[in-house]
C-alpha cells in the first residue's frame, strides 16, 4: 500500500522548469522578429487633430513616396496598373475601404492624380491616412 501512495506523490509533481525556458526563448524570438515584419514604405503623414477611425473589414492602402511613386500594399505600381487592380478588387467586394498615404511633401498635384485613380476604379470609400498630432 505504501508503494502505490509513493506512486500517486511523483505523479501530482510536475516539473515547469522546462515549460518556462521554452515560453522564455519563443518570448525573446517574438520580440526580435516583431519589428523585421513591419516593413513599409517610409512616409512622413501629414500631422491632425482627429482621433482614429474604426476598421473592421479588410482594405488596400495606396502610398505616395517622398520621390512621388505610388505603391499598392507596399508593391511599387504604375498608376495604370494601379486602376486595373482596384476595378478588379472592386468588381469582387464593392465596399472595400481604400486608404490613401501620402508623404507631407508630395505636391498636391500628385495626390489628386492619384485620388482620380482611385474614383475612375470605382473606390467609394476613400480613407486619407495622418499621424496625430505629437505634444
Amino acid at each position: 500500500m505504501a508503494l502505490d501512495h509513493q506512486q500517486e506523490d511523483n505523479i501530482s509533481q510536475i516539473n515547469i522548469t522546462p515549460l518556462v525556458d521554452v515560453m522564455l526563448v519563443l518570448l525573446v524570438i517574438f520580440m526580435v522578429t516583431a519589428p523585421i515584419l513591419q516593413q513599409g514604405v517610409a512616409v512622413e503623414l501629414p500631422q491632425v487633430s482627429a482621433g482614429p477611425v474604426d476598421g473592421q473589414d479588410t482594405s488596400m492602402v495606396v502610398t505616395v513616396g517622398k520621390d512621388g511613386k505610388v505603391h499598392l500594399d507596399n508593391r511599387v505600381i504604375k498608376l495604370d496598373e494601379l486602376q486595373q487592380k482596384l476595378v478588379e478588387a472592386m468588381q469582387k467586394q464593392s465596399q472595400q475601404a481604400v486608404y490613401l498615404r501620402a508623404d507631407k511633401g508630395v505636391p498636391y498635384g500628385k495626390v489628386v492624380e492619384v485620388m482620380a485613380v482611385l474614383r475612375n476604379a470605382g473606390v467609394k470609400k476613400l480613407g486619407m491616412m495622418t499621424a496625430p498630432i505629437e505634444e
